[in-house]
């Protein structure tokens, strides 16, 4: 299996273990090593080389325009579109409650390993191999429309200012499970309308299921639903 991934990857890896690290999940337990640290590497090498493709895609843009552009291309569905592109879903290691929850087509698991994968490339081969996978899935990428499509949280709050009321507030519930496999519990209100939950593996995950719970509840189109 990890060979498969390996030739996707397009890379000989002299050490299989980094591999194996960078596609298990924490819900995989026993004592197995998971993907957070190379995540951690892996979204600093991954904005440093959109960073650098930039400088030389777009060499009269501004600083601002910049910035947008770098925050479109390394954020959590972006990472998740790259890697249903390439199918790393179908590597993650996974717990089986984690499994059958459908946390391969999890964006923010398949987000976190896509960054993994990055990191894998980078330490087994140096930063020219992680550089070459990045721009084979980026480049063209980089003139696609740079406005980023509005989350739930976001779009909760633009909701809640049309209407001349306060910033939704967010409150931790509840918090279940192993240290490995957290469940996350949080409540959200918005003044003069009943309040939401929402439940996620993270405190953003989980606010993000709030908001578009409460967007349900007040008849608000959520986001991808108003794009549609």
């Amino acid at each position: 299996m990890l060979d498969d991934l390996a030739k996707s990857l397009g890379h000989v890896f002299a050490d299989m273990t980094i591999l194996a690290e960078a596609t298990t999940h924490g819900s995989a337990g026993k004592g197995a090593g998971n993907y957070e640290r190379l995540e951690f590497l892996g979204d600093r090498v991954l904005s440093l080389v959109i960073a650098d493709m930039l400088l030389k895609r777009f060499p009269k843009e501004p600083e601002g325009d910049l910035a947008v552009r770098h925050a479109a291309l390394v954020r959590r569905e972006t990472l998740a579109a790259v890697a249903r592109e390439t199918d790393l879903g179908a590597h993650i290691i996974l717990g089986k409650g984690e499994a059958e929850s459908g946390g391969r087509d999890n964006p923010g698991i398949l987000a976190d390993v896509c960054e993994a994968a990055i990191a894998a490339l980078y330490l087994d081969g140096g930063l020219d191999v992680a550089a070459q996978w990045i721009q084979r899935h980026w480049a063209d990428r980089m003139t696609m429309p740079v406005e980023p499509p509005k989350d739930d949280k976001t779009a909760l709050q633009e909701w809640a200012q049309g209407r001349g009321l306060p910033a939704p507030v967010y409150t931790v519930l509840s918090r279940t499970g192993p240290d490995h496999a957290p469940v996350f519990e949080i409540g959200t209100t918005v003044d003069g309308f009943p309040p939401a939950r929402g439940e996620g593996p993270s405190k953003r995950i989980a606010e993000q299921n709030a908001a578009g719970a409460l967007l349900d509840a007040v008849g608000k189109p959520k986001p991808e639903e108003a794009s549609s």
